[in-house]
């Protein structure tokens, strides 16, 4: 165990200065720069040592590791583009998908218990009055979404660009004596990369496993009981998306399953209302071993954290929540507090 030592006041201003730019991060609509930057900083470190080992001259690595910058930044372009033309496309339309769940709804009302139906829409025009609620209740997110999606991708982009030119820097410049408040600052930077790495990398492993698990019961286990239901791919692309999301995503996905599961039967819907819940205590153990083995925190601390901060900054605030928490915790060990 770390025995305890002050910290001087070098050290606290540089985290006074690192909580700042967070929050000035959150505020400003910095946040997916950050988480872009950020991931292809990992991606080319990840990737970086080998090519280090193959390559001996010096300009031959620096030569070898833009290239795989800029392989990085276009392949994670052509990721995005593909999803964003997903959700366009008629298999994919979040539109599309909201209309069909309306539709399912308002045909499956008289399967549906009593006690349920009070709580569900009645029409199509009362759902859209229920998302025109939700919206105007998140108008900033809405806002921001729609009318400043040129500028997020303008963001996404820089960030991306940035984590590549970083990871160039330190992957091949030769180490040298820092100033103080630089040496800390940097070992605040330093400490956020590695609890983005550990959360993210871990909650692709978890999204992958969730949307394996769907695709399994609408593709396999459904189809041999006789029953097909539509919007399969769409659901499957959803629950990986959403499942990047701890704990959380994993009720968006699995509502959304249950409700499509209406337009087959009421015993369906069951169904699938129970494989939600093993797939949901499923996630639990999966946060706890791989996301919360990692960070040392229990699925009930990250939810906390996303509920917090979603509540706070809204939804960059629940985006970001699991790797600012994991980042506090990280800290918070490191100076032995807990």
């Amino acid at each position: 165990m770390k025995s305890s030592r002050p910290v001087d006041k070098i050290k606290i201003a540089s985290y006074v200065l690192s909580a700042l730019a967070l929050l000035l991060i959150l505020i400003k609509g910095l946040l997916v720069a950050l988480l872009a930057g950020l991931l292809v900083y990992s991606l080319v470190h990840l990737i970086a040592p080998r090519l280090g080992r193959k390559l001996s001259n010096r300009r031959a690595r620096i030569v070898a590791i833009a290239a795989l910058g800029i392989v990085i930044v276009a392949a994670l372009s052509a990721v995005i583009w593909g999803a964003v033309a997903f959700f366009q496309s008629d298999a994919g339309s979040v539109h599309r998908l909201l209309r069909r769940l309306a539709d399912i709804l308002e045909t499956s009302r008289d399967q549906i218990p009593d006690w349920m139906r009070n709580h569900l829409p009645t029409d199509v025009d009362q759902m859209r009055l229920m998302i025109s609620e939700w919206l105007r209740l998140h108008a900033i997110e809405a806002k921001v979404v729609g009318e400043r999606a040129g500028r997020i991708a303008l963001h996404l982009l820089l960030g991306m660009i940035i984590g590549a030119m970083v990871a160039l820097y330190d992957s091949t410049s030769i180490e040298h004596v820092r100033r103080p408040l630089a040496a800390a600052l940097r070992e605040r930077l330093l400490q956020l990369h590695a609890a983005f790495q550990q959360i993210v990398f871990a909650q692709v492993q978890i999204a992958a496993i969730n949307a394996a698990l769907m695709a399994l019961y609408l593709l396999v286990i459904l189809p041999m009981a006789g029953i097909n239901l539509p919007l399969t791919k769409s659901m499957i692309v959803i629950t990986f998306m959403a499942g990047l999301i701890p704990v959380a995503g994993n009720l968006i996905s699995n509502t959304i399953l249950v409700v499509v599961a209406l337009s087959h039967s009421v015993h369906t819907a069951a169904a699938s209302l129970l494989f939600m819940v093993v797939i949901h205590k499923l996630e639990y153990f999966l946060n706890a071993r791989i996301v919360g083995a990692k960070i040392q925190a229990s699925a009930w601390e990250l939810l906390v954290a996303i509920l917090v901060m979603e509540t706070l900054f809204g939804l960059p605030g629940l985006v970001a929540a699991p790797v600012f928490y994991a980042y506090l915790k990280r800290e918070l060990i490191d100076l032995d507090l807990i």
